[in-house]
């Protein structure tokens, strides 16, 4: 049974009727391979209380975006993934600061578990130095997986990705990538597929209203 059918499922079984939300429990380790239960057993990152609102739930969704979208919210630090009947899974992510955020429309061109870190030159340049190549790994910057987007056939070098900085889900502080704790991003990874389309907002044009509370 696919997993977003499972997910409303629960909905029916928590009884929620008309209610706008459902807190999922936490990312279980049925989602892990086991290199994820090895290399998240003792990460090298303090664990981060997130805020209940930034974490995954299911709301109701009245956008027309088809079934398999990604949807990010950049102003209300949301990531959507576009489930039948309405609904999406809602994760808690950090964005781009304003002047450096990325917005647009994209594809899915590419998705990676555990991936090397090769930074841009723009990086290098504001915050490195950096070695080339940053393997994989809990102490890599793009975490456990990373969706690649492109436009086109032109990567556009913006990732959908984890983080060795939880702490700093709910605000606006990455260098233009959308972060998503290593947890929810392997359990976004089993939702979607390559060639996806994702919808990222530019900011002051928040979707939130009507998706769920905003803090």
């Amino acid at each position: 049974m696919p997993k977003y059918r499972c997910a409303l499922l629960l909905l029916g079984v928590l009884g929620l009727g008309g209610c706008s939300q459902a807190t999922l429990a936490p990312s279980s380790d049925a989602s892990f391979t086991p290199r994820d239960r090895q290399l998240l057993a003792h990460p090298p990152y303090a664990q981060a209380k997130i805020p209940e609102a930034y974490r995954r739930h299911i709301v109701d969704y009245p956008r027309k975006e088809a079934p398999g979208t990604i949807l990010v919210d950049s102003d209300a630090r949301y990531l959507y993934y576009v489930m039948p009947e309405g609904k999406a899974i809602r994760y808690g992510v950090a964005v781009g600061e304003e002047a450096m955020a990325w917005s647009g429309v994209a594809t899915v061109g590419k998705m990676a578990d555990w991936p090397d870190w090769v930074p841009t030159p723009e990086i290098q340049a504001r915050l490195g130095p950096f070695p080339a190549r940053v393997p994989g790994g809990p102490a890599n910057p793009l975490g456990a997986r990373a969706l690649y987007l492109y436009e086109g056939s032109k990567d556009t070098l913006y990732r959908i990705h984890g983080t060795n900085q939880p702490e700093y889900i709910g605000q606006a502080i990455s260098s233009g990538c959308i972060r998503m704790t290593n947890e929810d991003v392997i359990d976004l990874f089993e939702h979607v597929r390559e060639g996806a389309t994702v919808v990222v907002l530019p900011p002051r044009q928040s979707a939130v209203a009507g998706l769920g509370p905003r803090i």
